[in-house]
C-alpha cells in the first residue's frame, strides 16, 4: 500500500512541520479521502471506525482555514471563529491536545469547555478571546445563555462521535447550538452510524456535503485479535483478571459500574500491581490526574466504565479486557477501540462467566465478529500469552484515609475548627471548677440574693453556676423536678410561669451587677412580657 504524505495531500507548510515534530508524516486512509474536500471548505461527513484518525482528519483543515484565509483579525471578546462539539469531558480534553499544536503554528488560541469544573476559567478564556473551542453541549449552552459567548462569528463547526451524542439525549442540544452558527459556515460532521437522530442533522445542516466511509459502522480493527475466555465462578475470574493486569504494557480493564470500577483499581494497587480509576463519580481534577499518570506510563493499567470507551485516546495501548461484558455490540466496539490504534496491533478479551455465555454470544454475533471460547485459569497459556514480561511487584503506598462522611471543603474545615473550640473551653471551665463544688452552691446563692459584690464576687460565682448548670445537664437536663430544685437553690422559682417559656436549655440567670447578662444567662423571645411569667 502506498503511503501519503501530508504534504501531497495539500496541507499547508507550517502544519506539515508540526505533524513532522510530533513524528506524524503519513496520512491514514479517512485523512487521505477527508482532506482535499475539508481543506477546500466543503461540508463533509466522515463515517470510519474507531481509532482511524478522525480527530487529526478535522484539526488539520480548521487550523489551516481558521489560520489563512479565514483569519479574523483581531481577536473578539466570547466570539470564537472554530468550533468543536464532543460528547464527553476527556474527548474533548484529548481533541485539544491535538489541536492546540497545529493552532499555535498560526498564532491561534484554543480552549475547552465542559461541566463538572468551575466555570470562572472557561469564561476568562472566552474574556481575552480565544479563536477555537472544543466544548461539551451542556456547558456551552449554559455559557450561551449567560451571555459569556456567541457563535454568530463561527466559520467552521466540527460534531465529533455524533452517534454518541445521540445516545446521551445530547442532539436537543446540538441542535440549538449549530441553529446559533452562521448557516454559511463550513460543518463537519463525525459519526459511525447514523441512526438515532444523526441523520436529521445532516439533512438539516450540511450542505451539499461528501460522504466519506472508510469502513462499515460495525467494522472492528483487522489488527486486533479477540479472545473469550470462560471461567467457572467469580474467585477464578478474579484470580484471572489479576494475571491479565500484570504484564508490563498498557492495558485498559472495563467494568460496569463506578463502584466496582473503583474497588477493581484499589484491588490491584494492593496486589502490587499499579492501577488508577476512570468514572463519573471521580472530579475533573481527579480524571485528569488519573488519566495523566495512565499516559506517561506511571501506571500501566486503568480501570474504566464506559465513559471511557470514547474518551481515551492513549496510544500503545496492548490489550483491553472486558472484565464486565458491555450489554450491547456498538459499546464492545467502542470499548475494544482503545486498542489497535493508528495502525498498531492489540488484543481484547472478553471474561465470560456461565450465566453470561448466551448473551456475550449475542453480542459478537451482532459486532461480526467470529471467536471460539475457551475455558481457562489464571496460569492457562492463553492467558499468559497475552500478560507476555510481567511487571515487579510495587509495593501499595500506605493512604492516610479521610474519615467516612467528613468534607474536606474550606467551609467545612472552619466549622469543624469552631466546634473544637467550643468543646475545649467547655471542657477547661469543667475542669477549673471540678473541685469545691459547696462553693458553687453557696456562690450561686448569694449571687441569687443580691449579693453579687461579696464572698467569691459575682464573676466566680457567674462561672461557678455555668459550671454547675452543665454538669445538671449532663445527668439529666430533661427532668422537670430536677430543674426545679436547683432554680429554688439559686434563689429563682418558675412555680408562676407557665411551661414552654422560651429560653436556652440549662442556662441559668444571673448578673454582675452591671445590668448585663453574663454567660449563662436565661434567653426570653420577648422581655417585654416578664411580669405575666412570659
Amino acid at each position: 500500500m502506498t503511503e501519503t504524505t501530508f504534504g501531497a495531500l495539500g496541507v499547508p507548510q507550517p502544519l506539515v512541520d508540526a505533524l513532522a515534530a510530533d513524528g506524524k508524516t503519513t496520512a491514514f486512509p479517512i485523512q487521505v479521502d477527508t482532506l482535499p474536500d475539508t481543506l477546500a471548505g466543503r461540508d463533509v461527513l466522515g463515517r470510519g471506525k474507531t481509532g482511524s484518525g478522525k480527530t487529526l482528519a478535522f484539526s488539520i483543515p480548521m487550523a489551516a482555514r481558521l489560520g489563512g484565509k479565514l483569519a479574523g483579525g483581531n481577536r473578539r471578546k466570547g466570539r470564537p471563529l472554530g468550533l468543536v462539539l464532543a460528547p464527553t469531558r476527556e474527548l474533548a480534553t484529548q481533541i485539544d491536545a491535538v489541536l492546540a499544536p497545529l493552532a499555535k503554528a498560526y498564532g491561534l488560541t484554543t480552549t475547552t469547555i465542559f461541566g463538572g469544573v468551575n466555570q470562572n476559567r472557561q469564561v476568562n478564556a472566552l474574556n481575552a478571546g480565544v479563536d477555537i473551542v472544543v466544548a461539551c453541549p451542556g456547558r456551552l449552552e449554559d455559557l450561551m445563555k449567560q451571555g459569556f459567548v456567541r457563535l454568530d462569528a463561527v466559520e467552521i463547526t466540527v460534531i465529533d462521535e455524533a452517534d454518541h451524542m445521540a445516545d446521551l439525549g445530547f442532539l436537543p442540544g446540538v441542535t440549538r447550538i449549530l441553529n446559533a452558527t452562521p448557516a454559511g459556515g463550513q460543518r463537519l460532521l463525525f459519526s459511525a452510524t447514523l441512526d438515532n437522530g444523526v441523520d436529521k442533522l445532516v439533512n438539516r445542516f450540511l450542505q451539499n456535503e461528501v460522504l466519506h466511509s472508510v469502513d462499515e459502522a460495525t467494522s472492528h480493527v483487522a489488527a486486533m485479535t479477540h479472545h473469550v475466555f470462560t471461567m467457572p465462578d467469580a474467585d477464578a475470574k478474579k484470580d484471572v483478571v489479576k494475571a491479565l493486569a500484570s504484564g508490563t504494557g498498557r492495558r485498559i480493564l472495563f467494568m460496569r459500574t463506578k463502584h466496582q470500577a473503583k474497588k477493581l483499581a484499589k484491588q490491584l494497587t494492593g496486589d502490587g500491581i499499579p492501577a488508577v480509576d476512570l468514572h463519573g463519580n471521580l472530579s475533573q481534577a481527579a480524571r485528569d490526574r488519573n488519566l495523566a499518570a495512565f499516559s506517561s506510563g506511571a501506571v500501566k493499567v486503568l480501570v474504566a466504565t464506559d465513559v471511557a470507551a470514547r474518551g481515551v485516546h492513549v496510544d500503545d495501548v496492548e490489550l483491553v479486557i472486558h472484565v464486565d461484558p458491555p450489554t450491547e455490540h456498538k459499546a464492545y466496539l467502542h470499548r475494544s477501540g482503545r486498542t489497535a490504534r493508528a495502525g498498531a496491533e492489540g488484543a481484547v478479551v472478553t471474561l465470560v462467566l456461565p450465566d453470561q455465555k448466551r448473551d456475550v454470544s449475542q453480542l459478537l454475533r451482532k459486532a461480526a465478529i467470529s471467536v471460539e471460547p475457551v475455558a481457562v485459569t489464571a496460569s492457562s497459556p492463553e492467558v499468559t500469552a497475552l500478560v507476555g514480561q510481567v511487571a515487579p511487584y510495587v509495593k501499595p503506598v500506605p493512604v492516610a484515609e479521610t474519615p467516612r462522611g467528613t468534607s474536606q471543603g474550606a467551609n467545612a474545615q472552619r466549622k469543624r475548627a469552631a466546634r473544637e473550640g467550643r468543646e475545649a473551653d467547655g471542657a477547661a471551665r469543667s475542669g477549673g471548677s471540678g473541685s469545691g463544688g459547696g462553693r458553687r452552691r453557696r456562690g450561686s446563692g448569694q449571687g441569687g440574693s443580691g449579693q453579687g459584690g461579696s464572698g467569691q464576687g459575682s464573676q466566680g460565682a457567674t462561672r461557678q453556676q455555668a459550671a454547675g448548670g452543665q454538669r445538671r445537664d449532663a445527668a439529666g437536663a430533661h427532668d422537670k423536678s430536677s430543674h426545679q430544685r436547683h432554680d429554688q437553690s439559686a434563689g429563682h422559682s418558675r412555680s408562676g410561669q407557665p411551661a414552654g417559656n422560651p429560653r436556652t436549655s440549662g442556662r441559668r440567670a444571673s448578673s454582675s451587677g452591671t445590668g448585663k447578662l453574663m454567660v449563662g444567662s436565661v434567653v426570653r423571645a420577648n422581655g417585654a412580657n416578664r411580669r405575666g411569667g412570659r
